[in-house]
This record gives C-alpha cells, sequence and structure tokens, in this order.
C-alpha cells in the first residue's frame, strides 16, 4: 500500500514511485487532491497531507479489493466501507489499519456480524447471524470467540448462560416459546479419537455436553425487573465513584453539624476566654479527620449444525 519500497528499479532515476497527479505544498510534497498509481499497480483518489494519505479517499487494490473512507498518515483511521476480492464487505470503524469500534460484516457465505471490535477481530458486544440455519448470537466476545454471557437464539427456543472458548459452559438455561424453561449446565467433554499410531501426537477434542435440570414455567421479566436490571448494570459501571461522592457529601454534613453545636455550646464572650474551649476544638478536629421433555438428560448442542464463520481474508 506503500509508493516507497517498490522492487521496480530505474537504474538512472533511482527507484520507481510511481505516478502521481495533484496537488503539492512549497516542499513539492504530495498535500490535497490528487490522484495516484502506486509501484504495485494499486490505485488512490483522494486527500494527502505532507506527502501521505490523510482525510478522505478512495484506495484501489490490483486484486479487485476496495475502500472507501477516512486516512490518517497512510493508515485507515476514522470510518470506512472495505470490500474484499472474494466479495465480503466491512462498514465500521478503524484504528492503525485495523477493524476497531463498531462495524459491520457481511460474509461471503451470507453471515453478518454486528457489533464491536477491536484489533481486527470480533471483541466487545455484538450479534453474529447464521444466515443458512436463521440462528443468531447475541451477547460478549473476547478475541474473535463467543466469550461471557450471551443468547443463541433459534426459530422455536434459545439458550442462556455463559459462553467460554467459543462454547457453552457451566449453568444456563433453554427457553421454549410453548411456555417453560429447562435448567441444566454445559459440562467439557473429551472426544474419543481414533488411534492414529505412537508417532502422532493429537490434540484432544472437547465438546460441550448439555446436563439437563429440572423444568419450571417460564418466567417473563416485567418492565420494573428490566429497568431494575438496567440500573444495576449502570451502578456497577461507576459504584466506586458515587461511593466517594457520597461519603465526601457526609464528611460535610457531619463537619457542618459539629461546627454548629460547638458554636452554639461556645458561652457568651466575657473578659477571659472559658475554659475547656481548646479541648472541644481538639475533640472537633479529631471527629472530623432459564420445554425440552425430560425424556432424555441431554439436549441438542446449540452450536452444532449452525453454519461455519468463513475465513476473514484481509486483502492487505
Amino acid at each position: 500500500m506503500s509508493d516507497i519500497g517498490s522492487e521496480e528499479m530505474e537504474e538512472e532515476q533511482g527507484p520507481y514511485l510511481g505516478e502521481y497527479e495533484g496537488e503539492r505544498n512549497d516542499r513539492d510534497e504530495r498535500h490535497g487532491r490528487g490522484k495516484a498509481t502506486l509501484p504495485n499497480g494499486d490505485t488512490y483518489d483522494g486527500l494527502y497531507e505532507f506527502g501521505k494519505r490523510n482525510g478522505q479517499g478512495i484506495y484501489r487494490f490490483k486484486n479487485g479489493a476496495r475502500y472507501f473512507g477516512e486516512y490518517t498518515k497512510n493508515k485507515k483511521h476514522g470510518q470506512g466501507t472495505f470490500i474484499y476480492p472474494d466479495g465480503s464487505k466491512y462498514e465500521g470503524g478503524w484504528v492503525d489499519d485495523q477493524r476497531s469500534g463498531f462495524g459491520k460484516y457481511s460474509y461471503v457465505n451470507g453471515d453478518t456480524y454486528e457489533g464491536e471490535w477491536q484489533n481486527h477481530v470480533r471483541h466487545g458486544q455484538g450479534i453474529y447471524t447464521y444466515t443458512e440455519t436463521g440462528t443468531k448470537y447475541e451477547g460478549r466476545w473476547d478475541n474473535g470467540k463467543r466469550d461471557g454471557h450471551g443468547e443463541l437464539i433459534h426459530a422455536n427456543h434459545k439458550y442462556v448462560g455463559i459462553f467460554s472458548g467459543d462454547r457453552p459452559e457451566g449453568k444456563g438455561k433453554y427457553v421454549f416459546d410453548i411456555g417453560c424453561e429447562q435448567h441444566g449446565e454445559y459440562i467439557s467433554v473429551e472426544q474419543p479419537q481414533d488411534d492414529k499410531g505412537d508417532d502422532e501426537e493429537s490434540q484432544p477434542i472437547v465438546i460441550a455436553k448439555w446436563k439437563a435440570g429440572h423444568v419450571t414455567g417460564l418466567h417473563l421479566q416485567t418492565e420494573d425487573e428490566v429497568a431494575e436490571v438496567t440500573v444495576k448494570e449502570a451502578d456497577s459501571e461507576s459504584a466506586a465513584d458515587a461511593g466517594e461522592t457520597i461519603a465526601a457529601e457526609e464528611g460535610d454534613n457531619k463537619a457542618e453539624a459539629e461546627n454548629e453545636e460547638t458554636t452554639q455550646q461556645k458561652p457568651e464572650a466575657t473578659e477571659e476566654p472559658a475554659q475547656g474551649t481548646d479541648q472541644n476544638d481538639e475533640a472537633q478536629e479529631g471527629e472530623t479527620t432459564e420445554d425440552k421433555p425430560e425424556e432424555t438428560d441431554q439436549a441438542a448442542d446449540p452450536a452444532t449444525g449452525e453454519a461455519a464463520e468463513e475465513a476473514e481474508q484481509p486483502a492487505e
């Protein structure tokens, strides 16, 4: 993507830096609006600043990929759309040439992910939709994998629980549209493997197995419960700051009350200071310092049968 470092050389004129048509500054640097053809065949049409792509521009790769968006010092930075050679597309935030912030990726198989990104992978809160089955995962992601609290939503039921390493793990529940919930937990089980001989060592295959528990009626959250959860989540983010603020206010109120009490207890002014005043001042200073029927003890793994995610193919 850089127009410096090409292997194409001109014996007399030095390294070939491509072609440029556009504005320049007093130091003959590319500055302002311009069009460039890079040594590798890529093209750029957009803004420059002090010799580097900076601002809005369109970069076209010779392999068919295209980027429309913002640049900062030759790097994709800000809001932009990248269309990959296979036809997949990302629309959203960029930081230092990496997908970061909020964005939507449309994969070549039709799957989509819309949510938070960090360092080019899904990270944070987001929704992944498997187009073949219609299943959705809504929840937390960590370094490209489902991790944390999430919901795997199918056509007529959903699983609610914790995910770890891209698999459900621990206690959770299945919520069925017919009006009941099956509680239970997922346990990690190693799958037996074919004996490939002593010369080959293979990593064990671990799957998540559902251990069914009791069935209850469907619990629907009321508006008050939903509001309460929202308030608790918000409070948890600022509990420390709120505690410090309350403590400070209580301290100020206490100090004011003590000052007022001390003032009221002072005797009327006399020619000589009242005895015990120093002791009162010292004391004041010290004080102020989740209906699967139970015919079986297992339910289908929610991740089985879902469309596999296409590998992301960054063009660069």
